[in-house]
């Protein structure tokens, strides 16, 4: 993980602004982090010590249940907060994130200015959108699993986790949380390879037909 410090800092301030989102300055306490693919933002069970609204990138939230197994059950784009569950909860488990791309976040010391933002009403009814979004793509999630084919689930979870068009999610993890099995998984990912989507190159994919992808999942979108 890399802070952003003096002009490299100064410069995306400048250029990338969040101070829509509060009503007190904000820009003087925030720091910028970049994370590498496959860092880890926070550690599973480890209160954060920042809230983080992600300005570029992607990346996934893990739970690891009490028979060990560890399940990947959601993502997180740009325009997102992460934190902001333990910021209005003392008492609450964190989910492990990881970064999936490069991912930049800025980054609001929580136990500096908790007071401050919990008060700010500007702040708190941003964050209540984002919540109430949050909430109905999860509900969408789940209803997508019983009115659509896996063609369609699997490009999208494809586009949403591929890093310069190269996915390689391991298909355990697929599995678990599209909600099928194996086999049909290697079946439909050897459909794309034979249409010409993807291509296999060793234990990953590239992927060569975005426009193809892109028209499977926003069938996702249109319901």
């Amino acid at each position: 993980m890399e802070v952003y410090k003096g002009e490299k800092k100064r410069l995306y301030l400048e250029n990338n602004s969040i101070a829509h989102l509060f009503s007190f300055q904000v820009k003087e306490f925030m720091e910028v982090h970049e994370y590498r693919r496959d860092e880890w933002i926070i550690l599973e069970g480890m209160r954060p010590d920042f809230l983080f609204y992600v300005m570029e990138g992607r990346a996934k939230i893990y739970v690891t249940h009490q028979n060990g197994k560890v399940s990947l059950i959601n993502f997180i784009n740009a325009k997102d907060y992460i934190g902001e569950m333990e910021l209005l909860n003392d008492v609450y488990y964190t989910k492990g994130i990881q970064a999936s791309t490069k991912t930049i976040c800025f980054a609001l010391p929580i136990y500096r200015y908790r007071t401050q933002l919990l008060e700010d009403a500007k702040f708190l009814r941003e964050l209540t959108k984002f919540l109430s979004v949050k909430a109905t793509l999860m509900a969408a999630k789940y209803s997508q699993s019983l009115a659509f084919p896996l063609e369609n689930r699997l490009a999208d979870f494809i586009l949403q986790t591929a890093d310069e068009g190269i996915y390689k999610e391991k298909h355990v993890t697929v599995c678990d949380y599209l909600g099928v099995s194996y086999r049909h998984l290697l079946h439909v990912l050897t459909q794309f390879c034979d249409k010409k989507y993807l291509q296999k190159k060793g234990r990953n994919y590239q992927i060569k037909q975005y426009h193809s992808l892109y028209e499977l999942a926003e069938v996702l979108k249109n319901k």
